[in-house]
């Protein structure tokens, strides 16, 4: 999550990184506005994923593709970066999973519930659609791959001796892999992504210096 104590590399992707680096603050840049003028969302009770349902859902769908572009343009700058040391070929598969999965997540949508979008009942979704599972699949996998992704780094940096980045990633894994509170699910998602693209971000733009 740091520097990753100058690694070998190849010639340098800098399009793939910056792409890469710029997916998170693009992200909570789209969710924070969108929570600020959507009607009737609250943080504090719906998921983030839900401004994907409504009729301007689809800005939240063009976002998690995006976001989701972004984790695979990482995961190849990464590939073509790494040349040797622990992680070179597991770091990008892992971290194209967490893209893949935020693109099949921005497809597949969340089922309405919770007076959210304005107008729908007040509880949850009777029975959980098709592409409700498939949404909370495919961000519980991306999450998880990262996740590990995020230990792989720490287990680099360790044997590279860099103390600091193996902290802050494997502390990094630790949030992502906390089991989720069913009274705090929709903050604990918003951490969670917090967490997520600080580490996609600041390991983009470590390898972007090191190249």
């Amino acid at each position: 999550m740091a520097p990753l104590a100058a690694p070998t590399v190849r010639r340098s992707p800098d399009h793939l990184l910056l792409a890469g680096a710029l997916a998170g603050p693009v992200f909570f840049a789209s969710a924070a506005a969108q929570m600020l003028t959507r009607e009737g969302f609250d943080i504090t009770r719906h998921p983030i994923s839900q401004l994907a349902t409504g009729s301007l859902g689809w800005i939240q769908i063009t976002t998690f593709v995006l976001a989701g572009l972004g984790g695979l343009a990482l995961a190849a700058g990464i590939r073509r970066t790494l040349t040797e040391g622990v992680g070179r070929r597991a770091l990008p598969i892992l971290v194209g999973i967490f893209g893949a999965g935020l693109v099949a997540a921005g497809l597949f949508t969340m089922d309405p519930e919770h007076g959210f979008p304005a107008g729908t009942p007040d509880g949850p979704a009777d029975r959980m659609s098709w592409h409700g599972v498939a949404h909370s699949t495919a961000a519980a996998v991306a999450f998880t791959a990262l996740a590990v992704a995020a230990i792989v780094l720490a287990v680099r940096c360790v044997r590279r001796r860099a103390v600091l980045p193996a902290v802050l990633s494997g502390l990094a894994a630790l949030v992502l892999l906390l089991p989720m509170s069913p009274d705090r699910m929709s903050i604990q998602i918003a951490v969670n992504g917090l967490v997520a693209f600080t580490w996609t971000t600041v390991l983009a733009l470590s390898l972007r210096r090191s190249a």
